[in-house]
């Protein structure tokens, strides 16, 4: 029988769920980014705001993302009150910082949680491009490093999802030490034997895909996702040279070796399911 605060927790998420929801899709026709197809809000849920007509995946908030892949009831919020301050008096930032998370009902550009997937335990992160673009803060940094910590501990197999645009500018090198200190977190997770499966969505770049995000046992993207580190346009002016079709794109990654597999959104939940079977608790087979 589910507890009552099962029901709670799953309530709750399903509340912050329905308002990321609202985010992407508020009550008017939308737009495809891909094909310029225009549908209702009702038929993107239903489609996890992947366009019927050309399958164009569109960006989630991380509740949401959360509310399709894990077990109903399982959901377990953790460090939700950690976010981040402004450490170099940035101009602005502060301001920026709590109309953002007013906008988004989010502390900051990840959330973490413990939860299962049929029933298989697992530590879980989705970034989310609405906060910042996704950038990592010292406290994103922490966040990251804490779930991977409580995983070890665990001895649970932890789940990232990234969509990031790579390190916060507003927080210098504290930022860009995230990506050391959340790697060194991981090579103490592999360490103890460990299994961390890495899902890049679109956009995956800078900072993040330098450091935890191409670090997994088991690397995933969702289709057309931009998984690089600095953006084509920039390579281009930099090479002087036009970049094959279809650059830095998941198809492309997955062609050359980058990742693992190009896993449909409608397909994640069960593809995550039969890793985590395969590798078992907390640890990888031999």
């Amino acid at each position: 029988m589910t507890s009552i605060f099962a029901q709670r927790r799953q309530k709750l998420l399903a509340m912050k769920a329905f308002r990321d929801g609202q985010t992407h899709a508020p009550t008017a026709d939308t737009a495809c980014p891909g094909c310029g197809q225009t549908m209702g809000a009702g038929a993107l849920s239903q489609t996890q705001y992947v366009c019927p007509h050309c399958g164009y995946h569109m960006p989630l908030g991380s509740y949401y993302r959360l509310s399709t892949i894990l077990d109903a009831g399982s959901f377990r919020e953790l460090n939700p009150r950690l976010t981040s301050t402004d450490p170099l008096h940035f101009p602005d930032y502060s301001a920026k910082l709590e109309a953002t998370r007013k906008k988004t009902g989010l502390n900051e550009a990840v959330v973490t949680a413990l939860g299962a997937v049929d029933g298989q335990k697992c530590v879980i992160g989705v970034l989310d491009a609405r906060f910042f673009l996704g950038s990592m803060s010292a406290a994103v940094g922490e966040k990251i490093t804490r779930a991977i910590e409580f995983a070890a501990k665990s001895r649970l197999p932890l789940i990232l999802f990234s969509a990031s645009g790579g390190a916060r500018m507003q927080e210098g090198i504290l930022s860009l030490m995230q990506m050391a200190k959340t790697s060194a977190a991981l090579a103490r997770f592999d360490e103890k034997g460990g299994f961390f499966l890495s899902v890049l969505t679109n956009p995956t770049t800078g900072g993040v895909t330098a450091s935890f995000a191409s670090l997994g046992d088991v690397i995933l993207a969702e289709p057309g996702a931009l998984i690089g580190f600095a953006g084509p346009r920039v390579i281009e002016q930099t090479i002087g040279q036009t970049l094959p079709l279809g650059f830095q794109r998941a198809e492309f990654q997955l062609k050359h070796g980058f990742v693992d597999a190009v896993v449909p959104r409608s397909e994640l939940r069960s593809t995550i399911s039969h890793l985590l079977a395969l590798h078992g608790k907390g640890g990888r087979n031999e």
